[in-house]
């Protein structure tokens, strides 16, 4: 196999073009086989095979910076800088599924969130133009579903504002993010594809003027310095012409030839370059072409063969969101969805499909998608801005300025809160609740079950004059936790098994966590600790009724699926010392750090977020009060 014999980009300089191809369908079988044993994002990468070897012939990757936007593209990549051991892709210990600078030299930036790529890559050449290194290149390629973001377009303006400063951006065009691109950008760009190119109009015409004597070649040369009506007329590229920037395309984007000419080109350019490459997602893989809805964009466990799932999930925390908001839509003719280019992956589908009329897809635009919310809020409708958790912390100020400080009633739905794990630090939700917590107004809700989830989002579309959010995990659903009993707007799930004056431990449980908390009690309750569980329902604002419920226990602990800072433990402590409640309070929730990639299970047990560590802690804790602490309490709770 070729693909065995590539240790190094360098080893692709020695191949022939047939060769190459080869390569290329050898690329294309691997990442079916490896990706389809653990998951991970296939469509996207079968996509750009070609494109990706081509870079790394033309660039001399790590002294030239080759990026990615939002990197979920850069298996290939991985494959041409020496990793080829895919069996523990996104597990923990193996690669992870987007670029890592621990894994390599070639990894520049591990950005796994989009419309970044473009101010990286404006940093790089001008630290290359200060430092004088004039024989080191950037390349940054991003997806025309990127170029809907903000981000993207502010970069553009100062990158095409230094006309003699390299840069080539590759603009990896398959008219997709998840699903279809959306906007002003992608019809243009659709425009782009269709139209017969200016420079190719201009080679047919040289052929032709050059054999045509005394006013051939004065005639070409004025056609190539035509203004821009022509050009337009011909290949409506202006846009990008305008801002400054030389456009090259489009190319065909598997055309490893026509692929590394063009690149070649604008390298040698002296200033900012676009080439603008067509791909297919999925391409070579026919489930993932025939996929309408992402093309195979990021898959679970597939049969290679077939592309169907190996097992199926139970009810996800999504599809039960999903449901109910076309019962929610069915109900009340103002409520109105918001997804930024994710409607599949937010559970929107259902909703879009039974009302195309109140569905808005702003593409990656974050920012955008709150500030329109809080105008579609001001102008009479209930917006719903359904977003992953991560992804929510890019349009902060939006939330406060615009909704939170107009009282606008926008509710924020929050999917893959806290931990996520495979995909990584970025995508990990484990900020949102530290976050918001400073926005005047806004409240939170921390659904525990597929009962109470739709229950607090019907709660939420009925507050008119503040933000609310709703926050659920990744994955399944667990079964129903039923309460039993309500003191103020919190559910009671466990009261100590014995009756006692004053119980031990409160215990305050946060969304999903709640079986897990059940759990630390039946732990606590085995050494004769005695524990209320109480589910707040709302987070934010603290319920009035804790304080008191608090300063009838001897301790209070709260779990969390979230960054322990500022997070709702110090909220809870918080609204305690402003009550005058003075207990022990005990926070557990996710350590201020960076999570590296493994399964959501590995990653609690690694940050003590399991019901023996918090239980073995809290035995402590209360052994200190009594006065009887033993070094180590744990071993009677394991």
């Amino acid at each position: 196999m070729l693909l065995t014999r590539i240790k190094g980009p360098r080893d692709l300089d020695r191949l022939s073009q047939e060769e190459l191809d080869r390569l290329a369908a050898e690329i294309r079988t691997f990442l079916v086989d490896a990706v389809s044993k653990t998951g991970g994002h296939l469509g996207p990468n079968l996509g750009v095979v070609e494109l990706t070897i081509a870079l790394h012939r033309v660039f001399d990757s790590p002294k030239d910076k080759v990026l990615f936007d939002t990197g979920h593209q850069a298996y290939v990549h991985k494959l041409l800088t020496g990793r080829q051991d895919f069996g523990g892709l996104r597990t923990k210990g193996g690669l992870s599924g987007y670029p890592s600078r621990a894994e390599s030299d070639h990894d520049v930036i591990e950005n796994s969130h989009a419309s970044t790529v473009l101010g990286w890559a404006d940093g790089f050449a001008k630290a290359n133009e200060v430092l004088g290194k004039e024989d080191h290149h950037v390349a940054a390629v991003i997806g025309d579903g990127a170029l809907t973001g903000g981000m993207a377009w502010e970069a553009l303006n100062n990158i095409a504002a230094a006309k003699d400063r390299p840069l080539v951006i590759v603009v990896n065009d398959n008219e997709r993010s998840y699903g279809p691109t959306i906007g002003g950008l992608a019809n243009h760009l659709a425009t782009l594809r269709t139209t017969d190119g200016y420079e190719r109009f201009l080679a047919r015409g040289k052929d032709l003027l050059e054999r045509t004597p005394v006013v051939g070649k004065p005639l070409y040369e004025t056609l190539h310095g035509a203004k821009k009506g022509l050009k337009d007329f011909i290949a409506p590229q202006g846009m990008f012409e305008d801002l400054g920037l030389k456009y090259i395309g489009p190319i065909d984007g598997h055309d490893i030839e026509a692929l590394e000419s063009a690149l070649q080109r604008a390298k040698r350019f002296s200033g900012p370059v676009i080439v603008h490459c067509l791909t297919q997602k999925g391409r070579g893989y026919e489930p993932a072409v025939q996929d309408e809805a992402d093309r195979f964009h990021a898959v679970g466990v597939i049969h290679p063969d077939t592309g169907l799932p190996v097992s199926t999930d139970a009810a996800s925390w999504t599809s039960v969101f999903a449901d109910e908001m076309v019962k929610l839509g069915r109900e009340r003719k103002d409520i109105v969805a918001i997804t930024a280019a994710m409607l599949q992956p937010v559970g929107l589908k259902k909703f879009a499909d039974a009302y195309p009329d109140r569905i808005f897809d702003v593409g990656i635009a974050e920012q955008h998608g709150a500030t329109s919310a809080a105008g579609l809020a001001s102008g009479g409708a209930h917006p719903v801005f359904a977003v992953y958790a991560t992804f929510l912390n890019r349009a902060f100020d939006q939330v406060l300025m615009d909704v939170a400080l107009h009282k606008c009633g926008v509710t924020f739905v929050l999917d893959r809160a806290g931990v996520t794990g495979t995909d990584g630090a970025s995508h990990n939700g484990m900020w949102d609740m530290s976050i918001l917590q400073v926005v005047p107004g806004l409240r939170l809700a921390a659904p525990r079950d597929a009962e109470q989830l739709r229950a607090q989002l019907n709660e939420a579309v009925l507050v008119k004059d503040a933000p609310t959010v709703v926050r659920f995990s990744k994955g399944v659903v667990g079964p129903a936790v039923p309460a039993v009993g309500r003191i103020g707007g919190m559910d009671v799930l466990r009261r100590p098994a014995d009756e006692v004056t004053r119980p031990d431990v409160l215990l305050v449980s946060v969304g999903a966590l709640a079986p897990m908390c059940l759990e630390i009690a039946d732990l606590l309750d085995k050494q004769g600790i005695s524990t209320t569980v109480v589910d707040p329902r709302w987070v934010k604002p603290v319920d009035e009724a804790l304080a008191p419920l608090a300063d009838r226990h001897r301790v209070v602990v709260t779990v969390e699926d979230n960054s322990r800072t500022g997070g709702v433990g110090s909220a809870v402590a918080q609204a305690l010392r402003d009550a005058g409640v003075d207990v022990p309070l005990r926070d557990f929730g996710i350590p201020q750090r960076f999570l590296d990639h493994a399964t959501r299970k590995e990653v609690m047990a690694e940050i003590g977020l399991t019901a023996p560590d918090i239980a073995r802690q809290v035995t402590g804790l209360v052994a200190k009060l009594d006065g009887r602490y033993d070094s180590e309490p744990a071993a009677a709770v394991d």
